[in-house]
């Protein structure tokens, strides 16, 4: 007898992610031997599971187990204590713990500070992040595992509708991110509870984080009041088109990408200035795209830069009736001189 289908659907999810990581990691000569008499050996890469102890991320842990070893790779673990609950270090004990039952190898805990700025949830999701970078590169990690689930994946895509930040925030989450593709999520057409069913079957102990029921988080709100009201409002399968409404606009906001990356050298002058007439003939789409990206360029943070502050900015094109200094996150500043726009630190 198989697995239980609810193991089987993770585990392919996971089988299809780790070929492509070796694919990416298939030596550029594969033709080429080792010197005569050389018994040195290239370790096989190691992929890292981003583990919090929770159902979707333990599911992610156990199918990388299975997976890894047959397909020669090397698997292993890293959870995050944020410090933001009594007893979060004996937690990330237990889920290291659980992480070596498995059989992962190497298994690390790694205690971060999380700040104020953003707000909670932002600040967490940036010291989490910064810590997975440490220890992929500490370990020389090929991948970071994520456990993203699609219901994960239909929250995020709500919560970019209501920023209002455009088709990029509709977009959701990537099956494949960060320096050089390192975070993959293999779970982003797998729903939470199929990842809990695994977890169960597999008698997999797991951790559900109070934060997830808190109502003073955004995230738990939605998915506790928001993503339920929509389904009894419009019926089962809101949670599956949000997901595929979040492949269909990272389609069309890479095109657009692709597009403006391609336009914004003809925008610029000799001395490498945006030149308002020729910013003016673009499609609004792609002249937006210049904007923001010659806003991050000077230096305003990309999480604090909104629809409406690029909005502004195009107005200095679209709309110039001598306005002043526009003032973006970061002490950036855009203004409009002899037809040229000048985005800079202020």
């Amino acid at each position: 007898m198989g697995p239980h289908p609810a193991v089987a659907a993770i585990r392919l999810a996971v089988r299809r992610v780790l070929h492509d990581i070796l694919n990416d990691h298939q030596p550029t000569d594969p033709t080429a031997t080792p010197a005569r008499g050389s018994r040195a050996r290239v370790p096989a890469p190691l992929v890292l599971v981003a583990c919090s102890g929770g159902a979707d991320s333990m599911a992610l842990a156990s199918a990388l187990a299975f997976e890894a070893p047959r397909l020669g790779l090397r698997a292993g673990g890293v959870t995050v204590d944020h410090g933001l609950q009594p007893g979060s270090d004996l937690r990330a004990d237990e889920v290291v713990l659980r992480l070596r039952e498995l059989g992962l190898d190497p298994v690390e805990a790694t205690a971060v500070t999380v700040g104020r700025e953003g707000g909670p949830e932002a600040a967490a999701r940036d010291a989490r992040y910064a810590a997975l970078d440490a220890a992929a590169e500490r370990h020389g990690a090929a991948a970071v595992l994520l456990g993203h689930t699609r219901d994960d994946q239909a929250e995020t895509v709500l919560l970019g509708l209501a920023r209002g930040s455009g088709i990029r925030s509709l977009s959701g989450m990537a099956e494949i991110s960060g320096t050089g593709g390192r975070y993959r999520r293999p779970f982003l057409q797998v729903d939470r509870q199929t990842a809990r069913k695994a977890c169960m079957v597999q008698s997999l102990p797991v951790w559900d984080d109070p934060h997830n029921a808190d109502p003073a988080y955004t995230r738990s709100r939605l998915r506790h009041e928001g993503l339920p009201a929509l389904e009894k409002a419009l019926g089962k399968g809101v949670v599956e088109a949000l997901a595929r409404t979040a492949q269909l606009s990272r389609d069309d906001a890479d095109a657009l990408d692709a597009w403006a990356g391609q336009a914004e050298t003809a925008v610029r002058d000799a001395a490498g200035l945006l030149e308002c007439a020729k910013l003016y003939a673009l499609p609004p789409a792609v002249r937006r795209r210049i904007l923001r990206r010659a806003a991050i360029e000077a230096g305003a943070p990309a999480g604090s830069l909104f629809a409406r502050h690029i909005e502004e900015v195009d107005r200095l094109i679209t709309g110039w009736r001598g306005q002043g200094v526009i003032n973006l996150p970061g002490r950036v500043v855009a203004q409009r001189q002899g037809g040229r726009l000048v985005i800079r630190q202020g």
